[in-house]
């Protein structure tokens, strides 16, 4: 055997190898997804609560856990370690930020991939292989409106894009199996959001630092949790 030529073409195959195994990554991330503590805490209490939210402080981890507890939701596709909420078949889902370029530029870049670059779409929380098609906005650039993804049981799963500038108008109407709100809602785009996964006996999530103080939203979630420990006090 011809060594000379043998370990120049061991390497080109290590390296195609590598490149594959990347790309496969990449297009996958859902697969390797390891929340940590706080995370796995708000993935858990899906499993009892219909309303929930993460509140921390910036880069913690708050919208990279909804974008891929929401991928999940999508497409059936839950880790061995699961115990939050599961869907079992496709459903229609709402991801919703403040403006339509920050929602691109966060919501839609976890979930979806570098809006920038469309071969990249794909490499975000969603797996690529689960994309089925995009429907792209009318108006702004590389900015989406719906990405029909596939779900285990066979059938689809249909992600919306929404925003708060909206207004309350245009959340209404539609029925839902959850909705997930990244940034802090006004409370009537809340409770608007929320209507619309009754009829489904659905659920919301919310991430969020709280930059706008002691609000409505903020403080209904924090009364209910001082109701719950009381509660848990009294029956001890």
């Amino acid at each position: 055997m011809n060594s000379s030529g043998y370990l120049p073409r061991l390497r080109r195959r290590a390296l195609i190898l590598a490149r594959e195994l990347k790309r496969r990554h990449e297009r996958n991330r859902l697969s390797s997804y390891r929340p940590y503590m706080r995370q796995r805490e708000f993935h858990d209490a899906g499993a009892v609560h219909r309303e929930r939210l993460f509140m921390a402080g910036n880069q913690l981890g708050k919208t990279v856990a909804g974008s891929f507890e929401l991928a999940m939701h999508l497409t059936g596709r839950y880790p061995s370690w699961w115990r939050g909420r599961r869907f079992a078949e496709g459903g229609r889902f709402w991801a919703a930020g403040e403006t339509r370029l920050s929602t691109r530029d966060t919501v839609q870049k976890l979930l979806v991939g570098e809006p920038e670059r469309s071969a990249a779409w794909g490499c975000g929380a969603i797996p690529g292989d689960a994309i089925l098609g995009v429907h792209r906005a009318s108006s702004g650039a590389n900015i989406l409106d719906a990405v029909s993804v596939a779900h285990l049981s066979g059938g689809a799963s249909t992600l919306l894009f929404k925003t708060y500038e909206q207004g309350r108008a245009k959340w209404q109407g539609d029925t839902l199996n959850a909705v997930w709100f990244d940034e802090e809602p006004p409370v009537d785009i809340y409770v608007e959001g929320l209507t619309r996964t009754n009829a489904t006996d659905g659920m919301v999530m919310l991430t969020f630092t709280p930059l706008k103080g002691m609000s409505e939203v903020v403080r209904m979630f924090l009364d209910e949790a001082s109701s719950s420990a009381d509660q848990r006090k009294k029956t001890r």
